[in-house]
């Protein structure tokens, strides 16, 4: 390791809406790099900033993941015949 990823191992990553990624900075705690990263994505713009350390690339945080139990598990609507069988 070089002395600049043990003294900022920590970077704030944007992708676009075209799925490109930059390096927006490095930063010494993950604190200050989550701080930027919740700053920058308060703006409302279309672009994913999550914060990775140095050789453990993640990729973008899912917004709103399911699981496949989850999606098993839903209810699904019944409808009511004329004849008081369901659907």
């Amino acid at each position: 390791m070089n002395d600049s990823t043990t003294s900022l191992p920590w970077l704030v990553i944007r992708q676009d809406d075209n799925g490109n990624r930059y390096r927006v900075g490095r930063y010494a705690t993950r604190g200050e790099a989550q701080e930027t990263a919740d700053s920058l994505d308060g703006r409302g713009h279309k672009q994913l900033y999550w914060v990775e350390r140095v050789g453990q690339a993640q990729g973008p945080p899912q917004r709103h993941p399911q699981t496949p139990h989850q999606a098993q598990t839903q209810p699904q609507a019944q409808v009511q015949n004329g004849d008081s069988t369901l659907n």
